[in-house]
């Protein structure tokens, strides 16, 4: 028996770990893994890398912001482009509410609610960014907080300060600081938005605030404002620079839109000095499980082929260490934020990411009656 336990083993040898980690030069083009409707988009592009070349050795903070600047900026044909192609949503209502956040700065708030709604969960919406760039006006967003509201809900989008580009340059913790005064004002007005729970949910940087928010709201003591989270594929570990065994897809899918040299940059602007590298409210995965428990019911919603991939599922199974209810979500065949990024092809994959952040925040109802 021990002899063909042995042989099974060394048969496994042979089999190529995944993506880049098996092949250096595996890209998403040719990883047999790819959704093959999202390796057609890309195959039918002229480039899908930055346009802003990244640069080579270790960047100082001006550098960073540079870089960033240039970068956001050259997106903006693209971003125009998607604009023009938004539908029109008949049954969801927009407005805009202007607050104070804690440093005297203005915070834009979109709200987006179903006509003729009278009480209904609200998803809180942080977008996507690392924190450093975009903004809650770019279309993606827009579009699936109108999505959203079209289910039912009402969703708002905050406007926070960003570490760089034109929101910013402004570093942690202005953002997240911009995060919980909106909630903060959104719980304060919840019988005038008509609004019963309170979901917080974002993709990427928006995740890492997500997470974050709760972690300060457990910290501060007002913890029962929040109802839930729901955090897609979270930017949560900020080592990017020199990736930890532990997170190995952070090597597996290096390029996979998202480069670890590129990422580092943006840890660069949004922690300047790196003296909050072990601070769980700038890297919630650096969280102890401890600071964990007694967070409200979470989702984790991750993609495949991202290199945060694995961040995500470290903080997952703190949660579920720290007995908080947890499910864990997996895209396969995906790419980071490929709902967004790609959803109009892939909008079978786009639909359940919205039938679930609104049945969980349905469900969520319960937990706060």
């Amino acid at each position: 028996m021990i002899d063909g336990q042995i042989s099974g083993l060394n048969r496994l040898t042979t089999i190529q770990l995944p993506g880049r980690l098996g092949d250096a030069k595996m890209t998403l083009l040719t990883d047999p893994r790819t959704d093959r409707r999202i390796a057609a988009v890309l195959d039918g592009m002229e480039s899908f890398s930055e346009d802003i070349a990244i640069p080579a050795g270790d960047v100082s903070y001006e550098e960073a912001l540079e870089y960033l600047a240039a970068m956001e900026n050259s997106r903006k044909p693209a971003n125009e482009a998607l604009r023009k192609t938004l539908p029109k949503w008949k049954n969801v209502n927009c407005h805009t509410e202007v607050i104070r956040g804690v440093d005297g700065n203005e915070i834009k708030l979109f709200v987006h609610t179903p006509v003729g709604h009278t009480r209904a969960p609200c998803i809180y919406h942080i977008h996507g960014g690392a924190m450093v760039v975009a903004s809650a006006d770019h279309p993606s967003f827009v579009r699936i907080r109108n999505d959203i509201a079209d289910l039912g809900l009402v969703v708002i989008g905050v406007e926070f300060r960003n570490g760089a580009g034109e929101l910013g340059p402004y570093p942690f913790p202005a953002g997240l600081n911009d995060c919980v005064a909106g909630i903060q004002w959104v719980y304060a007005n919840k019988d005038q938005l008509g609004i019963d729970n309170l979901i917080l949910s974002g993709e990427s940087g928006g995740g890492n605030l997500c997470l974050a928010t709760a972690l300060k709201a457990k910290q501060e003591g007002w913890l029962d404002q929040i109802d839930g989270v729901y955090a897609m594929c979270p930017y949560i570990s900020g080592r990017y620079a020199n990736p930890p065994p532990e997170l190995p897809s952070l090597i597996e899918n290096d390029g996979y839109l998202l480069d670890g040299k590129a990422m580092s940059i943006m840890v660069r602007a949004y922690d300047p000095t790196g003296e909050h590298a072990n601070n769980p409210l700038a890297w919630p995965l650096a969280a102890p499980v401890e600071d964990l428990r007694g967070l409200p019911p979470h989702v984790i919603s991750l993609n495949e082929l991202d290199p945060l991939r694995d961040e995500g599922l470290a903080y997952y199974r703190k949660l579920v260490e720290a007995n908080v209810e947890v499910l864990g979500r997996m895209a396969y065949g995906t790419v980071h934020a490929c709902e967004l990024s790609f959803g109009t092809a892939v909008p079978d994959i786009y639909s359940d990411l919205l039938a679930s952040i609104a049945n969980f925040a349905r469900r969520a109802q319960f937990h706060c009656q």
